[in-house]
């Protein structure tokens, strides 16, 4: 701190300014500040111990997300990309799988189901500003309809690994091994919460699909896409009653597929 200005020469504002840029703050700094014998110091010296352990927590959690990746790397992986998809379960909509390869994993990763909309937009738009590898693919109803979920699911997900550039030489899946994938690949069960690069990939996956079905929203308005994306909500199931299915709809699922193959004896589906 030589050159500058004393902490006892500072105002609480210029206090706030100085320590506003941390955590870490330097051990010098959290000293004066505890022996400085202003009570807004003393305030802010204990607001800045509260930072820095949330962000040695966070910094612990990480690390910890970052086992899988680490294994892999020590097996002699370079490349390990997470994977996961987003839309397996909606009666609307297209299922979209993400593979992301992290060049560092980044502050808040997590399971996209954890976070809040912003934290999640915060978190794409971090993973799609950096140095992180993405590949998205995304499959339509129509094409659910035709193969099945399962086989749509395992598609999917070998396509956005499929699409990394540069490749990925292994990948940590989500709940599935991919069959018909030829790279290595690790399942892990409720992987969204415990690989910081399938926690990437989930994000990704969520805010595509959901980006794509407020589009849809703005095309079929009656079906409150842009609220329930896509899933059986109540009134999504009441808007089906009254309207039937529209072409973004999947066939194959009920209670869609069974309305269809025994209609009412007024004609309508629902």
């Amino acid at each position: 701190m030589s050159g500058q200005p004393s902490l006892a020469e500072l105002n609480l504002a210029q206090l706030r300014a100085l320590v506003a840029g941390g955590p870490p703050y330097a051990p010098d700094l959290l000293d004066a500040l505890e022996g400085d014998p202003r009570a807004g110091a003393h305030v802010l010296h204990r607001a800045c111990l509260r930072k820095q352990d949330r962000a040695l927590s966070e910094r612990d959690r990480l690390d910890a997300m970052m086992a899988f990746e680490s294994e892999a790397m020590a097996n002699g992986f370079r490349r390990v990309a997470g994977v996961d998809e987003a839309g397996r379960g909606p009666l609307a909509g297209p299922i979209v799988a993400a593979a992301v390869v992290l060049a560092e994993p980044l502050p808040g990763l997590n399971d996209s189901k954890c976070l809040t909309t912003a934290q999640r937009e915060g978190l794409f738009a971090a993973l799609s500003d950096g140095a992180h590898a993405i590949g998205i693919a995304m499959i339509e109803p129509d094409v659910i309809d035709r193969r099945g979920i399962q086989s749509a699911n395992y598609g999917v997900m070998a396509l956005a690994a499929a699409r990394l550039d540069p490749p990925a030489d292994f990948l940590l899946v989500d709940g599935f091994l991919i069959h018909g994938c030829p790279l290595p690949q690790k399942r892990l069960i409720k992987g969204d919460r415990r690989s910081a690069s399938i926690a990437a990939a989930s994000i990704v996956a969520k805010v595509t699909r959901d980006r794509i079905m407020d589009r849809l929203d703005r095309r079929y308005p009656e079906y409150g896409f842009a609220s329930n994306k896509g899933y059986a909500t109540r009134a999504h199931i009441d808007a089906l009653r009254r309207r039937g299915p529209c072409p973004v709809h999947r066939r194959s699922f009920a209670p869609i597929a069974s309305a269809v193959r025994e209609p009412r004896a007024n004609g309508s589906l629902f």
